[in-house]
């Protein structure tokens, strides 16, 4: 069974991701699985805030699921899906299915849980090592794998009751030497002699193997009934029986069920790899995340694996692309911001442009590709749109921003002065969340000469709510500050009416270096920043001007 998530590409914003990261990778993903002959899967990594929430659920598109790191993991590997097999198959039902498949190791399973496994090598030394003849005993052997094995049928007994005690012996010769060597609940293996036959029920065998399809008579049948003594007819002769008679016994008695090495479905590759290449085995089990067999995995599978594909959208930063990004191949880059930090392997499509939303550039290539997105997926476009220009208040607004957004609205059939009323509200509105989740809710991370600081950002339509927000985001910065081991930290307060921000600093001259960035006098008190509400096109391009100098 081929490995879905092989022919999987996700399409991916940034970490805190916005309304525009969102929306944009929804609606590309959707795009390409229309021009595309893969599976496009749109991601998020990570949390949503408040107003990409109220967007989704407005037009009731769910909301993509978390993709937290994009290392090749096992369950990305083609694992071998073989179902694990009981513990009383014999091993010569084993061996057989196994050469049928072409595998060498088998898991044993029961309820799903793994028990063991058995491999062709296991069974290949139970042919050459087994010397002792209680061994069909001493492995609990079930009736009907010993009938099976042997072609045969049962005449008297129950297939399903166990051959517990005694040994295996061959009949082959005077019911008075008989008496010397088989003992009370043997397994005998005999011809069509009845004296032999009548010997073997009065020394108390527990099982009768009568060779070469004889009939057994009914005389012999009512005493086995009597003694409830097993009797199994075969075609094949006593030598041929010899030979195959161990080969019933379950698989549980020869597999290896201590020491394994078992790898989990959500464990990297590069981890496992390192322990494989500590051990000898070949196949290796491998867990689900309930801890049921999934499946064995070799190292020649790891070795076929590639790595997990990416569409990045709205960044191409690495400090802000899921983590394990290096390790992943990405395909395409979507995105209007900044050249940043990241490296590929190869070439890769690369769509820049200096317009104010990723959601702009995706509603292009609908266009270019001449398809008109639906309703659902132009209210989103819309949205974003709205969102990343702040209903085109933004400095990073361009008229080709405008004319998308009013080209979607009509598709969407949307008023789009309602709709930022309620998303700005909906994303101001944070009313049970803890400061940390204020702070890193859209929060970006930068380094510049050195220098590493992060910057968040809230908008909002009223100077009140602002102004509580403030109030619990300040004293949090220091703290934010040493989770994420920022030089300096900045939180955007903007008014999206005054079209003006209050910049929150923490860090060792960090405000000193808002002043002088922004030629503020230096005896000021609270930093606020007219006309700027962009921290894209306003407040990072002159943060790295003054940092570089």
């Amino acid at each position: 069974m081929k490995n879905e998530k092989m022919n999987q590409v996700y399409v991916v914003g940034h970490k805190n991701p916005d309304t525009d990261s969102i929306c944009s990778a929804i609606a590309y993903a959707n795009l390409k699985q229309q021009i595309g002959d893969g599976k496009y899967i749109a991601k998020r990594a990570g949390m949503l805030n408040e107003e990409t929430q109220y967007v989704l659920g407005r037009f009731q598109v769910e909301a993509p699921t978390l993709l937290s790191n994009v290392q090749l993991q096992v369950t990305d590997v083609d694992v071998n899906r073989s179902p694990g097999i009981s513990s009383h198959m014999s091993i010569k039902e084993a061996w057989t299915m196994m050469k049928e498949k072409n595998v060498y190791t088998v898991a044993i399973t029961k309820d799903a849980k793994l028990e063991g496994v058995i491999t062709t090598g296991d069974i290949a030394m139970s042919y050459m090592d087994v010397y002792d003849n209680h061994i069909l005993a001493n492995a609990r052997t079930q009736y009907q794998n010993i009938v099976s094995t042997l072609d045969g049928e049962i005449v008297v007994g129950n297939p399903h009751a166990y051959f517990v005690k005694g040994k295996v012996a061959v009949a082959a010769s005077s019911p008075d030497m008989m008496e010397t060597y088989i003992e009370k609940d043997d397994l005998v293996i005999l011809g069509n002699r009845y004296e032999s036959q009548l010997c073997a029920i009065e020394l108390e065998a527990s099982c009768l193997v009568i060779c070469q399809g004889a009939q057994v008579s009914k005389t012999i049948k009512k005493l086995a009934e009597e003694r409830e003594i097993v009797i199994i007819t075969t075609p094949h002769d006593t030598f041929m029986v010899s030979r195959l008679i161990n080969q019933s016994i379950p698989v549980k008695h020869f597999m290896t069920k201590d020491g394994l090495t078992i790898f989990n479905t959500e464990d990297y590759v590069d981890s496992v790899k390192d322990l494989m290449a500590k051990k000898r085995t070949r196949d290796f089990p491998v867990l689900d995340k309930k801890g049921d067999f999934y499946g064995l995995i070799s190292s020649r599978r790891l070795m076929e694996a590639r790595k997990k594909q990416v569409i990045m959208v709205d960044h191409n930063e690495k400090s802000q692309a899921v983590d394990g990004i290096e390790e992943a191949d990405i395909l395409e880059i979507i995105d209007h911001h900044r050249l940043g930090s990241l490296e590929t392997v190869g070439p890769v499509f690369f769509r820049n442009q200096p317009v104010g939303c990723t959601a702009t550039i995706v509603y292009d290539m609908y266009k270019e590709n001449g398809i008109v997105p639906d309703k659902t997926m132009a209210s989103l476009l819309c949205a974003a749109i709205i969102s990343d220009t702040l209903l085109f208040r933004s400095p990073t607004c361009t008229l080709v921003d405008r004319a998308a957004a009013e080209e979607l609205s009509k598709i969407a059939e949307i008023n789009m002065e309602e709709l930022a009323e309620d998303m700005f509200q909906a994303g101001s509105n944070l009313k049970g969340k803890t400061p940390e989740e204020i702070c890193f809710q859209d929060f970006k991370h930068f380094a510049v000469s050195d220098v590493k600081f992060g910057v968040g950002q809230i908008n909002s339509m009223h100077a009140e709510e602002l102004q509580e927000i403030k109030e619990r985001i300040l004293p949090y910065l220091e703290k934010a500050s040493y989770l994420h081991r920022l030089d300096m930290v900045f939180f955007m307060l903007t008014n999206i009416v005054e079209e003006s921000t209050e910049l929150l600093c923490y860090g060792k001259g960090a405000k000193e270096q808002v002043i002088e960035a922004f030629d503020l006098p230096q005896d000021t008190e609270d930093i606020v920043l007219s006309g700027v509400v962009s921290r894209k096109k306003q407040l990072i391009p002159t943060f790295v001007i003054s940092l570089q100098q």
